[in-house]
């Protein structure tokens, strides 16, 4: 089946976002030149599963939409009228389950898809979909906002094996950590 891979950053207090959705703590950190691993890793995927919080955020950059492959934004909200025509043959919705989802994804040939955004990476790994997650800790506390991680109604703990840890010049440490084992799997 197809296999879901995370690659995100996280304040070191542990926040993705602040409340109101914005990145604006991440701007010090972002260079054209400098994607700390991002072109590898979208080189990896055939496309991208996300939420409806943050296709809002990626369409409130303005400018260029910033992906070339596919994407599914996972929403019970959201209708087509909300992709901006120019969107529509690259952005599709879904409400399906993150398992039927990955399923239809792997009858379409997908192999790896990126998921994105803390509930959908929430929800993928209480079904034991997430393979990898490249997490980036950026050297900045934001005091409150969305947190990657919170709380889960899990059937049991989901361990995580550290792969590979990179320090960027910038000050921020990518971790790659792999899922060993998924609360799906598990008896409850």
């Amino acid at each position: 089946m197809t296999t879901g891979h995370v690659f995100i950053a996280m304040s070191l207090d542990g926040y993705i976002a602040r409340e109101d959705d914005s990145l604006d703590w991440l701007t010090p950190y972002h260079a054209p030149d400098k994607d700390h691993g991002f072109d590898a890793f979208m080189d990896s995927v055939d496309g991208l599963v996300m939420g409806s919080g943050t296709f809002r955020t990626v369409l409130g950059f303005g400018g260029d939409w910033p992906y070339a492959k596919p994407v599914i934004v996972l929403s019970h909200s959201l209708t087509p009228d909300d992709i901006p025509e120019a969107l529509r043959r690259r952005v599709t919705l879904s409400r399906e389950t993150p398992t039927a989802l990955m399923h239809r994804l792997d009858a379409e040939g997908w192999r790896r898809a990126y998921v994105d955004g803390g509930a959908v990476i929430r929800s993928f790994l209480r079904e034991g979909l997430i393979a990898d997650m490249d997490i980036t800790l950026v050297p900045v506390l934001i005091g409150r906002g969305r947190k990657l991680f919170g709380e889960m109604d899990l059937k049991a703990d989901i361990r995580l094996d550290q792969i590979r840890v990179r320090r960027f010049p910038s000050g921020l440490v990518l971790t790659r950590y792999a899922v060993s084992s998924h609360p799906a799997s598990k008896d409850a």
